[in-house]
């Protein structure tokens, strides 16, 4: 209950609301206070067809720019039923049969925002994606390309966008059985026909070590520690000339701070986390061992043991 000042009783007493009626009602006296009011709060009601739903849902989803009709379109469904009403089910058949421009946009978006919840990536990525993949069915150059190395090209370029860059092996994980070499092509490209359209190079961001290496590390169960320290390795290693793939270096750097720790990983279960092979962790760290008093200071005490990691 909430206060408020009665005239009558002249002295702020208690008050109900009643919300059928939108009144406030003073309940030493009976007086109402305020009659009429709006109940500015939310109205949740549900619209499930099945009364043991309990979802609060009383609109539809948001508008959609990337549709014809913004997304906004009515379908019409079947009831319950076995039987079924035939006006109804009538209705929903000749609404099948008409066309709907945006079908194959509908379903598109469908699995690309399946493949970034399967990813957990947020909203705003999957938002790109979208826009990415609309650009260029525009174009009508996608026809009769493989569909799922489309989008999931979408989704990767929109993740570099969106300076969260994901794997193309990541991505592949979640790609409908798209290969890495045919998403690789389709970003390709999916770039180059951009590009032309607008007349200008595409921004995709640049990688770094440090994007991916958090996330390997988790997979890795690695310690806090060692965490900080390859983080601080990664990182000094962007003022060196090592030419190696970011991820590369991500994971030679977690494989040198995994050796030189109490909790050791195998370079089998590196390569798993990181999708990199054996071979080139290896040859990775090779590059980055003679700068290792600059990337592991702290650690460097333990040189000999940094010189039998190569050994086979």
């Amino acid at each position: 209950m909430t206060e408020a000042f009665c005239p009558d009783c002249k002295k702020p007493t208690e008050v109900v609301l009643d919300h059928a009626a939108g009144d406030t009602v003073c309940v030493e006296c009976g007086l109402v206070l305020e009659a009429h009011s709006i109940d500015e709060t939310s109205e949740w009601r549900t619209f499930a067809n099945e009364s043991g739903d309990n979802d609060p849902v009383r609109v539809g989803g948001p508008s959609n720019p990337l549709l014809n009709d913004g997304g906004l379109s009515t379908v019409i469904s079947k009831p319950n039923g076995s039987s079924g009403d035939l006006l109804t089910s009538t209705l929903g058949r000749w609404q099948n049969r008409g066309s709907n421009p945006d079908r194959s946009l509908i379903m598109a978006f469908r699995t690309i925002a399946t493949m970034a919840e399967r990813l957990g990536l947020v909203a705003t990525i999957k938002d790109r994606a979208n826009e990415i993949y609309k650009k260029v069915e525009d174009l009508k150059s996608i026809r009769g390309r493989n569909q799922d190395a489309i989008l999931a090209a979408c989704l990767y370029i929109a993740c570099r966008q969106e300076d969260k860059p994901r794997t193309v092996k990541e991505i592949c994980s979640v790609a409908n059985g798209a290969s890495k070499k045919e998403i690789g092509r389709a970003k390709e490209f999916i770039v180059k026909q951009l590009e032309e359209e607008m007349g200008k190079s595409m921004e995709m961001g640049t990688i770094h070590a440090g994007d991916f290496l958090r996330r390997f590390c988790s997979h890795l169960n690695m310690n806090n520690q060692a965490v900080k320290a390859a983080t601080e390795a990664v990182k000094r290693s962007e003022e060196l000339d090592v030419r190696r793939s970011p991820i590369s270096i991500a994971a030679a750097a977690i494989y040198i701070i995994s050796q030189l720790s109490d909790d050791k990983k195998l370079l089998r279960d590196i390569s798993r986390a990181t999708g990199v092979a054996e071979g080139t962790i290896r040859n990775s760290y090779k590059d980055l061992y003679p700068h290792a008093a600059k990337l592991i200071p702290d650690w460097f005490a333990k040189e000999e043991e940094l010189k039998n990691l190569c050994a086979p």
